[in-house]
């Protein structure tokens, strides 16, 4: 079975005048022995995430839950549910819930309501769960370290992402978004690419179709990801974001913050107004940012930039050569490794 596993521990950084570090202390940390809800926020929509994606998000244990201290992020069909004539028409699901753990979360997009048939569409026929820590926990700069055994399974999508708390700058992705990793199960033979590479990304700019993703992005290549547990991290102060894979030696994404990412992105002015006019050269990259609304399986096309790379995963033993479940644990080794200095 493919799994995952997680130890995500953001450093805090006190820096005293002169930019050295003086002090760093671990201010998260998941040991996953329960699901806590408190922590550990479910997305609740039909819209598609921003990617066109064709499962729902739900609160439930079917699709998400812990055990032995493993979280398990497990994808079922929607018609196992209502049946999969009502998947196709006349059925209205509706998901604004009634108390505060199922209240939607998005409704843009039909999210929160949608009937089956409409326009001559389906309800989405995958569930699955997507988590994050949008109203418990946020950070600005430290280290992060995620311990996982990827997926494998074509159109699979595992991935682990920075949003910002608030949008400062405004929508996306005009406050940013820090991508630490992205992959995809299908093999490597996939053109895109597979589950041997995964990217890290950083998403800026001053409107959705001025995204300028790719003067940020990077990818390795060359190692399964399914094979056996990888740590991707990211270091991230005030002049540097980069990521890396197993050692901090073994760098992806090496970006250092040398002049504004509205000098970087070398816009017209007009018609673009620089939306980080009262930041600094690391903004939007200089708010706090909240845990990458946590481990989800992406079920549809990534944003336009890309072709289409969705995924439909299977239950476990139900089609061949698609993914089940995700699991995600600790490694002590890994929480003690992201304690040493970052600079």
């Amino acid at each position: 079975m493919a799994g995952l596993r997680i130890v995500f521990t953001p450093l805090l950084i006190a820096v005293l005048g002169t930019g050295i570090v003086r002090s760093q202390s671990l201010i998260f940390d998941e040991e996953f022995q329960t699901l806590n809800l408190s922590r550990w926020q479910h997305e609740i929509t039909l819209g598609g995430g921003g990617n066109w994606e064709f499962e729902l998000y739900s609160n439930n244990r079917t699709n998400s839950y812990v055990r032995d201290g493993v979280l398990y992020i497990q994808p079922t069909f929607l018609a196992d549910d209502i049946g999969d004539a009502n998947v196709k028409s006349g059925y209205m699901m509706d998901l604004w819930g009634s108390v505060p753990g199922d209240y939607c979360t998005s409704n843009k997009f039909y999210g929160c309501t949608r009937t089956s048939g409409v326009g001559g569409n389906y309800l989405n026929p995958i569930k699955s769960a997507k988590l994050r820590t949008v109203q418990s926990f946020s950070f600005k700069y430290g280290r992060v370290e995620i311990r996982a055994k990827l997926p494998r399974g074509d159109w699979l999508w595992p991935a682990f992402w920075l949003l910002p708390r608030e949008n400062q700058y405004g929508d996306w992705p005009a406050s940013g978004e820090i991508d630490i990793m992205e992959s995809r199960g299908n093999p490597p033979s996939y053109q895109p690419g597979g589950y041997d590479t995964f990217g890290s990304t950083l998403h800026w700019g001053p409107a959705w179709n001025e995204d300028m993703w790719s003067k940020t992005h990077a990818e390795k290549k060359g190692v399964d990801l399914t094979a056996d547990f990888h740590t991707y991290g990211l270091v991230w102060n005030s002049t540097y974001i980069g990521t890396y894979l197993d050692s901090p030696d073994n760098k992806v994404l090496d970006f250092s913050i040398f002049e504004s990412f509205w000098t970087l992105g070398s816009w017209p002015s007009p018609p673009w107004t620089n939306p980080w006019a009262n930041g600094n050269n690391g903004a939007p990259f200089d708010r706090d940012h909240q845990s990458c609304r946590g481990w989800n399986e992406r079920l549809f096309p990534r944003r336009v930039r890309e072709a289409l790379v969705g995924q439909r995963p299977a239950r476990r033993q139900r089609v061949l050569g698609l993914g089940g479940s995700v699991e995600l644990d600790v490694d002590s080794a890994t929480r003690r490794r992201v304690c040493q200095s970052l600079e």
